[in-house]
């Protein structure tokens, strides 16, 4: 069953896109501040072995560490994921939408 070219145009105005520049801010700002949260909450709350896991992070991202300085380090590498993982996933939710309704 194929729509018709009035269906297809109604569909269309219906399926909203999503704007990628959009996206990458909110995720960006999303990843930014989660990594920041996570090291000033460890660096925070102490204890004899800080950051132990979230030390990894190190492997992604050059500079990180579970100290204040890393923390601001790691909010900008948060940032940039985050955006470029927004910025992509709304790009293909588009190419998806716009294969759909073709």
């Amino acid at each position: 069953m194929t729509a018709s070219v009035e269906e297809r145009a109604i569909i269309r105005r219906a399926v909203v896109r999503m704007r990628a520049r959009i996206m990458a801010v909110v995720f960006g700002m999303v990843g930014g501040l989660g990594v920041w949260v996570a090291t000033a909450w460890l660096l925070v709350r102490g204890g004899s072995n800080v950051g132990e896991h979230l030390i990894l992070l190190r492997n992604y991202m050059p500079g990180f560490a579970v100290t204040w300085p890393g923390a601001f380090i790691g909010l900008f590498w948060g940032a940039l994921f985050g955006a470029a993982i927004g910025w992509l996933f709304a790009w293909v939710y588009n190419q998806v939408v716009e294969r759909r309704a073709n």
